[in-house]
């Protein structure tokens, strides 16, 4: 079966983790970063090397999918261009920072007849594989409510000199650091009708122009209720991302540092067990991410492409993520 052809743009520390899957899964023909000195060890190789978007889509011929992996800000814009030359799209989290931008995305999408996969690697961690299994199954019975935590570490260092921290890249915490886990509360409850809450920065006033810690009550379509905390102010290392559910017939927390771990199932004539291992987090120097599921993101990219297959998170889903983010953000103003 012929590889595919990718284009990978941005070469920050998470365009580094797609270099590798996409050496592993396809071929990877250009690579593109307006700071050349990123990218210096491709001058030599077969990897064509771009300074500039537009100059890589007017010259690369043969590409089949590009990989964005620009600040959050940069992702519709990259997304639709990328979608006009032709290509597939594989666009890193979050999706856009507007639902407008999101659905431009997802017009364009239909409009070339090309796919558009969005990175939700952890909707791809066992423990949450086997609670989202629980739920279809109605295993758990009426789901009463959830809880959402997500305590980790970004100091003042991590922002510095970048366009994290900033409204107009970076949109705020819930986009970079959180998104992932807000798209499960989509995935495993669904509609978010209404929010209320409250998001102050504490820790990070003179470098974020955002919250670096919120508090919120969720209503959601279906009648469930949910609680939303989160942080980025966990003294020197993460400490918690977990989600909890309580429903009539059953009780199950999966923790950990980024929900690698069951910690907690009481349920109704059923037990959780015998998981299959995960993957470690996302390593990126000083701190951590979500687990690393890149390599299932690109394994469904040739499954879609190459085998007619399904597609793991679709526009939509993304859209979704970025609209529960906005009802938040929309309902609450930061107090510095």
């Amino acid at each position: 079966m012929k590889k595919l052809n990718f284009a990978l743009i941005g070469y920050g520390k998470i365009g580094v983790r797609h270099e590798v899957q996409i050496k592993k899964y396809g071929k990877l023909k250009a690579i593109c970063d307006i700071d050349k000195s990123k990218i210096l060890k491709f001058n030599k190789t077969e990897i064509n090397v771009y300074d500039n978007i537009d100059k890589l889509l007017c010259k690369e011929k043969d590409i089949d999918v590009v990989s964005i992996c620009t600040p959050n800000g940069l992702h519709a814009q990259h997304t639709i261009k990328s979608l006009h030359s032709g290509c597939h799209v594989l666009c890193e989290k979050p999706m856009g920072l507007s639902t407008f931008d999101c659905q431009e995305m997802i017009n364009t999408a239909k409009e070339t007849n090309k796919h558009l996969f969005i990175v939700k690697q952890n909707r791809f961690n066992p423990p949450i594989i086997m609670l989202k299994k629980i739920i279809d199954e109605k295993r758990l019975g009426e789901i009463f409510s959830i809880q959402l935590n997500c305590f980790w570490n970004r100091t003042n260092e991590y922002y510095h000199n970048s366009w994290k921290g900033t409204e107009k890249m970076d949109g705020g915490t819930l986009f970079t650091q959180y998104s992932h886990f807000i798209d499960l509360l989509y995935w495993l409850i669904g509609e978010v009708i209404e929010v209320q809450g409250y998001r102050k920065n504490y820790n990070h006033k003179a470098i974020i122009e955002f919250e670096d810690t919120g508090t919120f009550v969720l209503k959601f379509a279906n009648g469930v209720i949910g609680t939303l905390n989160y942080t980025v102010n966990s003294f020197e290392k993460n400490m918690e991302g977990s989600i909890t559910i309580f429903g009539k017939k059953g009780t199950v927390k999966v923790g950990g540092e980024y929900l690698n771990e069951v910690e907690y199932n009481n349920i109704e004539l059923f037990k959780i067990k015998n998981l299959p291992k995960g993957k470690p987090p996302n390593q990126y120097g000083k701190y951590v991410g979500s687990m690393s599921n890149h390599d299932k993101v690109y394994k469904n990219i040739i499954d879609v492409i190459k085998k007619n297959g399904r597609i793991a998170t679709s526009g939509l889903e993304g859209l979704k993520t970025v609209e529960i983010i906005e009802k938040i953000y929309s309902c609450s103003k930061v107090e510095f």
